[in-house]
């Protein structure tokens, strides 16, 4: 199984155009730095590990290098900004059905951004808004072990690895997850400009 989410081993498995523009850094402070003001919609910026990773409230979310899915897609929804925080539900959605179509396993959403299974929690969403623009941040703990999961975290943590007993192929779980916002968020931006 290839262990990378490098562009040869992710770009092939893509089947919409989030990821075309495809940003990776074997590391980097925080994927959500790497997407420039000229990106297009649906770029997408990837590590293999972020320095200074976060997540909701200021919180940090770190993980060994090449445990994790930690992606950032950038959109530019034409809605109102009052309706940008719904991105976070959207997100959390899609990730939920990336990961059981996937693997097998059915997480729940815990609003307003986590991904949980068992109660514990597999991924986090963050989006951050501003000028028209939402960097909609994505970690899922796919592959550590019990001893490189976070202590002391708010929402006890675990793994795909934990839950399946196995690895879980991170390049074929991210095109999963992109294609499954992809969806789910033209819907969201079409319904809602429609209720607007």
């Amino acid at each position: 199984m290839a262990d990378s989410l490098a562009p040869g081993a992710v770009k092939p498995l893509l089947r919409g155009r989030f990821g075309h523009v495809y940003l990776y850094e074997e590391v980097c402070p925080s994927t959500q730095r790497l997407l420039r003001d000229e990106a297009v919609e649906g770029t997408v910026a990837v590590a293999e590990e972020q320095t200074e990773g976060r997540g909701r409230l200021g919180r940090t979310w770190g993980a060994p290098a090449r445990t994790s899915v930690l992606v950032s897609v950038l959109l530019l929804p034409r809605v109102e900004s009052a309706r940008l925080p719904e991105l976070s539900l959207v997100a959390g959605g899609a990730v939920a059905e990336a990961i059981a179509e996937v693997t097998g396993i059915e997480p729940v959403i815990e609003f307003p951004n986590d991904v949980l299974v068992g109660g514990r929690k597999v991924a986090g969403i963050l989006a951050e808004s501003g000028e028209g623009r939402v960097v909609l941040g994505v970690g899922v703990n796919a592959n550590q072990t019990s001893e490189e999961l976070p202590e002391n975290a708010r929402t006890e943590p675990t793994s795909i690895r934990l839950e399946l007993g196995e690895p879980v192929d991170r390049a074929e779980l991210l095109a999963e997850i992109l294609v499954r916002l992809e969806r789910a968020y033209d819907v969201w931006v079409r319904d809602t400009a429609e209720s607007g």
